[in-house]
């Protein structure tokens, strides 16, 4: 085993403990960006200038009779801007846009003593507009040709032959919905400029290491000018990796003119309709199977609808592209990938980062075809799973390793749940009732972990020893409620072989761990906790050799197991704060700088060829579902999950991410219902779902009615740190189960062997539809096409 995965004696990695501010979290007392606000002296408030139009050119702007407010103190125009008036990585969002590109952009910024002061000077600057067309919806960008970014092609083997010697060939099209981050928190930034000039922001971000260069730029400062803080955040979800900079340079811009704090606060409305979503897609494919209903050929396009600006679209796409393939070997396959320009807000990360999109693909497709071609869904599934001992490769080239676990938590799921007994209650169920129908189904996941960009991967951390033996550690992951501050605590304790309580972890800033990552792809864990146990093992090392010397042995003979350093074989022991302290008085060094960088990545966004990968998290998933036939309406009677983590850092955390992250996928996936105002009328353009009463979360009552968890057991992953594996993202796309379970249900409706095409989301109305088809025996799972037939328009 490597050093990196090997477990000490009595870690404290892998003890099930509570989040580390779960106390604070529901009494309240958790302080988040806004709650310093009023802890800060003479704030001001910052208030957007929205126009309400969906394109078009400024012609005026107007700032007069804002001032004549009275409260209000200044309004920051792209006059005041002394750096670059970019709020962007690829220099495509200004701050202040001179163009209104989607309904809601802010032009302006109004700052007031109090809020309702900025609000009212808001609403009283006066802008004019030369409306221009605009594109709304993902058909109206396809039709229009309007893409931007990078169109990558991804393939492997031989399509055409492919498809030449496939038996039955399917062609086409999906589209799926985007999706609101909805964080409790929404984005949030206070600012202030110190006496010496120092440009000091809080931020509710989940990079703050590019919120610090964004700010920076829009300055025109050099990145030690400004220091960025993040104490936690409530919610992230993707929406606040690149999102939250544009907010935190408007609070620094604002401070360094007036001299005084500024607080940008968005309230819910204005998060709505101005933050970036989860991209909706388009899917345009065809597949061919042989006889025997195993893959021979995919040929697919994947249009994201990337809104105004590119923001990660391009990352994004590449990852769904990545990720099209799920856990099934496809020997022959092109995949295009492109992105929509349209007018609204430009969409962004969110949990998956693409991953679901990708994955969400083929099994429509599957779902679909599976009737068409005679065989139960699952059998379909099973056939095409990646084999071990194959040699089988992705179709961007990397190999699958770990292939056999995608069986194993698939055979655990199957065994676990008693799906054979309960799929003949579910058939007698539905003989007995003609308006009802119950369904049954499983899916699985293999979902890569690392970024796509090889230098995001790497991760710094800053570890302190006290003289009193106490512990502060910082890192540069961030706190969004998922718990990696908990599992750094346990990296520390394990490595340096001290109680948890001798552990402390200081907020997230850029003058403790510069140049950090974002706290993203599920790699928070993996990285900085690599991270943090380099740092400890620099102190572990030297605090060995003190305790060596003072114990009359090798310090490689010495362990140092729950704060208490022992000779082995020998009776002889120091308490850990009085080695601390010896070592102090001897000079030795007490605080440390961790680095870590994943190693044996590689890729090529051109060839789109390469081992993006660290490795594969695997997960598989069975949910039951109960569907009214008059209206649609379903519950989702039980979910059974076997995850795949490896060793577990702290299965109290991961379980709950598993059980979080497969609510939320299933909130996209049935649910969570974008609309936005698609008509000729004045309001062309605008979010109609912009509040909790109209567009519907997952709560209470989605939860199944009875929900098993199962962290997948010896399953060590060699080369991480302590041979754990990340949780964050891939629990969400285990909630495929439960609309392919759906899509059965409706089908049960009807006569045999007709395939279900269920939108997405499948809502109790697009359920309901998809019951009528399936009644009137209309087949919607795609159109079987001649072999010969190989091209696929990419219109």
């Amino acid at each position: 085993m490597s050093h990196l995965s090997e477990r000490p004696e009595k870690p404290v990695v892998g003890v099930s403990l509570p989040h580390e501010s779960a106390a604070l979290h529901v009494t309240g007392a958790a302080l988040y960006t806004d709650d310093l606000v009023s802890r800060t002296k003479d704030v001001l408030h910052a208030y957007p200038v929205q126009v309400m139009k969906a394109h078009g050119r400024i012609t005026a702007l107007r700032t007069e009779p804002a001032l004549a407010v009275p409260g209000v103190v200044r309004v920051l125009t792209v006059a005041d801007v002394p750096g670059v008036n970019d709020a962007g990585m690829k220099h495509d969002e200004p701050l202040f846009p001179d163009e209104v590109m989607f309904h809601g952009h802010a032009v302006a910024w109004v700052l007031g003593e109090t809020l309702e002061a900025a609000r009212l000077g808001a609403a009283a600057v006066e802008v004019e507009l030369d409306e221009q067309p605009s594109l709304i919806t993902l058909q109206d960008a396809i039709a229009a040709g309007s893409f931007h970014g990078a169109r990558p092609v991804m393939q492997t083997g031989d399509v055409d032959a492919g498809f030449a010697d496939s038996a039955h060939v399917f062609t086409g099209e999906f589209q799926f919905s985007d999706q609101e981050h909805f964080y409790l928190e929404t984005h949030a930034a206070l600012a202030l400029v110190d006496e010496n000039g120092q440009v000091f922001v809080q931020s509710s971000t989940q990079h703050p290491s590019e919120t610090q260069e964004i700010v920076a730029h829009v300055l025109g400062l050099h990145s030690h000018e400004v220091t960025v803080q993040c104490l936690r955040m409530g919610g992230g979800f993707g929406g606040k990796e690149m999102q939250p900079h544009g907010f935190a340079a408007v609070a620094a811009l604002g401070a360094r003119l007036t001299g005084r704090p500024v607080r940008v606060r968005l309230n819910r409305t204005q998060d709505l309709t101005m933050s970036g979503k989860r991209h909706g897609f388009h899917a345009q494919w065809k597949i061919g199977f042989d006889a025997d209903g195993r893959i021979q050929a995919l040929d697919a396009t994947l249009t994201a609808d990337g809104g105004w600006s590119l923001d990660l679209s391009e990352p994004v796409v590449a990852r769904a592209m990545c990720h099209i393939d799920n856990v099934y070997w496809i020997p022959h396959a092109r995949v295009t990938g492109r992105i929509a320009k349209t007018h609204k807000v430009s969409n962004t990360a969110f949990r998956g980062f693409g991953g679901p999109q990708g994955m969400l693909v083929i099994e429509d497709i599957l779902g679909r075809c599976a009737p068409l071609l005679g065989l139960d869904p699952t059998e379909l599934r099973e056939r095409n799973f990646y084999r071990p001992g194959q040699g089988q490769t992705t179709p961007y080239g990397q190999p699958v390793t770990q292939p056999e676990r995608i069986s194993v938590v698939w055979n655990q799921v199957r065994d676990d749940a008693g799906l054979a007994d309960r799929r003949r209650e579910v058939a007698a169920f539905n003989a007995a009732h003609p308006h009802t129908k119950r369904a049954l189904a499983i899916t699985g996941i293999k979902f890569g972990i690392s970024f796509n960009l090889t230098a995001f991967n790497q991760a710094g951390a800053l570890v302190l020893i006290y003289k009193d033996g106490s512990v502060l550690i910082n890192h540069g992951g961030t706190e969004m409620g998922q718990g990696l501050h908990t599992k750094m605590l346990q990296v520390a304790a394990t490595t340096l072989g001290i109680p948890l309580h001798k552990v402390r972890l200081a907020p997230t800033r850029t003058d403790k761990v510069p140049n950090t990552s974002a706290t993203a792809a599920s790699s928070g864990a993996d990285l900085n906790g690599a991270a943090v146990k380099n740092a400890c093992e620099q102190l572990r090392e030297r605090l060995l050799r003190v305790a060596g010397t003072q114990l009359g042995a090798n310090a490689s003979d010495v362990r140092i197991v729950e704060g208490v350093a022992r000779v082995l074989g020998n009776d002889k022991e120091l308490d850990w704060d009085e080695l601390v302290r010896t070592a102090y008085f001897q000079r030795v060094q007490l605080s440390a700088a961790g680095f870590y960088r994943t190693e044996g990545l590689h890729w090529d966004a051109k060839s789109f060829r390469g081992s993006p990968f660290k490795y594969f998290s695997y997960g598989a998933a069975a949910a039951e579902v109960e569907v009214d036939g008059f209206t649609g309406a379903y519950r989702i009677r039980r979910v059974d999950i076997v995850h795949d983590v490896g060793d577990s850092l702290s299965p109290m955390i991961d379980i709950g991410q598993v059980e979080g992250g497969f609510v939320q996928g299933a909130g996209w996936l049935t649910l969570e219902d974008l609309r936005w105002d698609a008509g000729e009328g004045p309001n062309r353009g605008r979010l109609l779902t912009q509040a909790a009463s109209t567009y519907k979360l997952p709560s209470f009552s989605e939860m199944p009615e009875e929900f098993n968890v199962t962290l997948l057991e010896n399953a060590t992953e060699e080369g991480a740190v302590y041979g754990s594996k990340a949780v964050g993202e891939p629990p969400l796309m285990l909630a495929f189960c439960v609309r392919e379970a759906l899509r059965q249900a409706a089908a049960a409706f009807g006569p045999a062997g007709v395939g279900v095409e269920l939108a997405s989301p499948a809502t109790p109305e697009a359920v309901y539809w998809a019951i009528e088809a399936a009644r009137a025996g209309k087949a919607g799972g795609g159109r079987e096409v001649p072999a010969e037939a190989t091209s696929l328009s990419h219109a």
